[in-house]
């Protein structure tokens, strides 16, 4: 009998998981034709009187908002196929996965909204639905501490973004974003202005921008793969999705400071996202802000986009909004194949850690490929997915002419340093991420017992890294859509961007790049040295076999190579400063002689330094006015009864 009853409960958990990664999928295939009808068609308004009380839903599709659900539903399909083994695997409850298709739902939703009253109904669902996936687990302290990080911060941003939008629904005098279009001109400037702070505010903590990217690093880590993937490749995205739209789409274009406030806040958080990755130990934290990096540089293109369209530089304007449009969909292919396959590693393994890990090339040779092939993109090198959405910013920085303008001529040449700065930092995050964790030996006992991931799970992440291989070798895919959304946007509408094909021209510039003839040069080159390496080791004899010179060891062993730590301590030194790296160094001595020692222990723990210095102190401050309410509650009703007329006179006196 308790044979048949855990038959059972397995049958059940088995179709329960099918089904749930059936419906994601599904949602995803129905979210990329309905994105892909926005953008190429024309979309018929939807309003839904019954739905909600009051105003309704209203649902209106243009290419924009067409694009990021387009995006959102590409990452849902690889997500829904892979989750149906990974929750097998892991026994996922009933819970996250009957959430788990309302996440995608409710973030296919977001950027089909109409009106401000859907957008933020779609939002709060969002991020409902992501919290309950983050809670997991939600048995370990861990977990819960990350949930109660994300929930702060995730509800700060929702009122954020809800106090922005009233002013500015109060002062165009519309709710649908069709007369908050029409009304921009009765907006006033001063008004405009703080709407785009908190906008930016706001959408930029979901996007993971400092400062208020503390959650990231924390949520993604504890999060199930699957769910990683889709807050990191799609839920992100809606953050920039929000600043395209209220700021430089139904606002814009706006005047210079905007543009250099992203430019600024963009730049910040690449460099200090990529440079938290280099010395980052966990997978899936390094992946995390690894994001942050990323949308770093998405943002850094939209200021630059913004700042070149005020000062006249119409071509590098459209080239920077072009950059940042096809890295979104660069990060969304390379993040989610790069989740997923650190969800196999965490299954076969049950291990993040960098240092403990090692050796998967043999005992998961198919993940470590397609794990390569994230890395690659992630890295923005040349067949990787995300080399030509970066080298289109890099070139709008370089062709940004300054025409006696001051601003242009010292922004662009700082921005070009931190893109290539972080460009070059995340190359040795991602060879430290591949290298060390899947081409060194392994360094314990579960990474030597690693077996390769389910079907299901492999087959996820191999449509996520054909759409890698699709972006690097022939980006003109994107291109007819890349169109379509680019004449939405005030900053990018001036010149249009029409070559992009085979060859990767510059609209009004000169300048090029061919991804395919790159990769058939690549190709060739590798196979001629193989050829000539194998023709040469025929026509010469032999040597007799000798043994590997190992400083007189008999042989290698995991102790002699770096460890993810090593690896990134000469980073970690030049950015001492910055890092502020807490370390330790532990000498034990033998019991006979204190000149003899018997081990050295080096500790080295690196926290978010923004975090420390912002977060701690406000977290502070918070507790202490906290403790000063707390006294008032006295439990006296007659006390309570006077609070309330207190505050009923202070409202009365401001209304007046």
């Amino acid at each position: 009998m308790g044979d048949r009853q855990v038959t059972a409960t397995k049958c059940a958990n088995n179709f329960r998981s099918a089904a749930a990664g059936i419906v994601t999928s599904g949602l995803g295939a129905a979210g990329v034709w309905a994105g892909l009808l926005a953008i190429f068609a024309t979309v018929r308004p939807l309003h839904l009187g019954w739905l909600l009380p009051l105003s309704g839903v209203y649902l209106d599709l243009d290419p924009l908002g067409g694009f990021f659900i387009a995006l959102v539903g590409a990452v849902a399909v690889p997500v829904g196929v892979y989750s149906v083994g990974y929750a097998r695997r892991e026994q996922l409850g009933r819970v996250p996965l009957a959430v788990l298709p309302l996440f995608v739902a409710a973030m296919l939703l977001v950027p089909a909204a109409g009106s401000l009253t859907t957008f933020l109904f779609a939002w709060e669902l969002m991020a409902v639905a992501s919290l309950v996936l983050v809670l997991t687990e939600h048995r370990r302290p861990e977990v819960r501490s990350a949930g109660l990080f994300y929930a702060a911060m995730t509800q700060l941003g929702f009122v954020i973004i809800l106090v922005g939008l009233m002013v500015l629904a109060a002062s165009a005098g519309a709710d649908r974003f069709a007369g908050l279009s029409e009304g921009r001109s009765q907006v006033p400037e001063s008004v405009r202005g703080a709407v785009f702070v908190l906008t930016v505010a706001g959408f930029g903590s979901k996007a993971g921008l400092l400062p208020l990217h503390a959650w990231l690093p924390r949520a993604h880590p504890e999060a199930p793969s699957p769910v990683s993937a889709l807050m990191s490749a799609a839920m992100v995205n809606l953050g920039i999705y929000g600043i395209v739209r209220f700021d430089l789409q139904l606002l814009g274009p706006g005047p210079r400071w905007w543009g250099l406030v992203l430019l600024v806040v963009g730049g910040a958080s690449a460099t200090y996202g990529v440079l938290q990755a280099t010395v980052a130990s966990d997978l899936k934290r390094l992946l995390a802000y690894s994001t942050t990096e990323n949308m770093g540089l998405i943002s850094l293109a939209l200021g630059a986009a913004s700042l070149f369209a005020d000062s006249g530089a119409h071509s590098p304007a459209t080239i920077a909004m072009a950059a940042a449009m096809l890295h979104l969909i660069a990060h969304a292919a390379f993040k989610s194949l790069g989740f997923l396959g650190a969800g196999s590693v965490l299954v076969a393994t049950e291990l993040r850690d960098l240092d403990r890990l090692g050796g998967l090339v043999r005992k998961m040779p198919a993940t470590t490929v397609l794990f390569g092939i994230a890395a690659i993109g992630a890295s923005g090198l040349p067949l990787g997915a995300g080399f030509v959405s970066e080298w289109l910013l890099i070139q709008s920085l370089v062709h940004a002419a300054s025409d006696h303008n001051t601003l242009v001529a010292l922004t662009a040449p700082l921005a070009v340093g931190a893109v290539a700065l972080t460009t070059g930092l995340g190359v040795a995050a991602m060879v430290k991420a591949f290298g060390i964790g899947f081409l060194a030996r392994p360094r314990s006992v579960l990474a030597e017992d690693a077996q390769e991931a389910p079907g299901s799970m492999l087959a996820g992440m191999t449509i996520a890294a054909a759409g890698c291989l699709v972006l690097a070798l022939a980006p003109m895919v994107a291109a007819p859509a890349l169109r379509r959304v680019l004449d939405g946007v005030p900053a990018a509408r001036r010149v249009e961007f029409t070559d992009f094909g085979a060859v990767v021209r510059l609209p009004g510039l000169a300048g090029s790049v061919a991804p395919g003839l790159i990769a058939g040069a690549l190709v060739i080159a590798l196979a001629v040295a193989v050829g000539l390496t194998r023709w040469r080791s025929r026509s010469r004899p032999r040597p007799a076999a000798l043994p590997l010179w190992a400083c007189g060891s008999d042989d290698l062993s995991a102790r002699m190579q770096y460890t993810a730590t090593s690896f990134a301590e000469p980073l970690q030194r030049v950015f001492d400063d910055v890092l502020r790296p807490d370390t330790d160094v532990e000498v034990t001595h033998h019991g006979e002689s204190r000149y003899m020692i018997e081990a050295v222990t080096y500790r080295a723990r690196i926290a978010d330094a923004i975090e420390a210095r912002l977060y701690t102190p406000v977290i502070r401050a918070v507790g202490a006015v906290a403790g000063l309410v707390r006294r008032a509650h006295t439990g006296s009703v007659h006390l309570y009864l006077g609070y309330g007329a207190l505050g009923v006179l202070v409202v009365l006196v401001v209304a007046r």
